[in-house]
């Protein structure tokens, strides 16, 4: 028998959101999209009906370290934004498409009116490496009301917590309809405790997206 993996909460890696006491001036918006199972389908129909005037967009998809690159690079081949794998330092910006890397978290910093990725090392959060909730409550305590959290097709539970944070914070929260799920397990999770606001089939996800300002 396999050894089990001890469910950690975000607390591993960042300290919660000090709600009530946030204050966000306005900023570009940001988004951030929680996925897993069915993800690298789903995320090709959104990204490659994006232009290049959407907001910046972060990602956790759940794949292991050595295929994050090779996933981000091909879609930077089909896509009019730009998509990469996202290293420290890289700038959250309009066009452009970040893709946490396997095997460590990706978190959000906010610098002046920028946000800024910042990858770190840490165990697996619900789970995994990288972590839905550990980017979602940075996205929170970072930018607050200037995001959007979508969380999408998958297994478990991982984001929900994280975008019930931003829900929290002031951002819009969104999680795919069950119908256009692969497997809904990490939305319905979301529904269940209240993260997110409403639901949203895959189809009109990227339209969503591009008409954010």
């Amino acid at each position: 028998m396999l050894p089990s993996i001890e469910k950690l909460s975000a607390d591993a890696i960042l300290p919660p959101p000090r709600k009530g006491t946030l204050l966000f001036t306005r900023t570009q918006p940001i988004v951030a999209i929680g996925i897993s199972t069915g993800g690298p389908e789903a995320l090709e129909k959104i990204l490659t009906k994006l232009t290049r005037t959407c907001p910046g967009i972060v990602i956790v998809q759940h794949m292991p370290g050595n295929y994050t690159g090779t996933f981000a690079r091909r879609l930077n081949s089909l896509c009019e934004v730009d998509v990469n794998e996202a290293i420290t330092g890289d700038r959250v910006k309009p066009g452009r498409v970040l893709i946490a890397q396997g095997g460590k978290h990706m978190l959000i910093k906010r610098i002046g009116i920028e946000y800024v990725i910042q990858i770190v090392e840490g165990p697996p959060v619900c789970r995994h490496i990288p972590s839905v909730d550990v980017l979602f409550r940075s996205v929170a305590t970072a930018a607050g009301q200037n995001a959007v959290g979508i969380i999408m097709t998958g297994i478990g539970g991982d984001g929900a917590l994280g975008l019930r944070e931003m829900r929290e914070c002031g951002a819009k929260t969104y999680a795919q309809d069950e119908k256009s799920c692969t497997v809904y397990g990490m939305p319905r999770e979301a529904m269940k405790i209240g993260a997110a606001s409403e639901e949203i089939t895959l189809l009109k996800v990227p339209e969503f997206i591009n008409g954010i300002r």
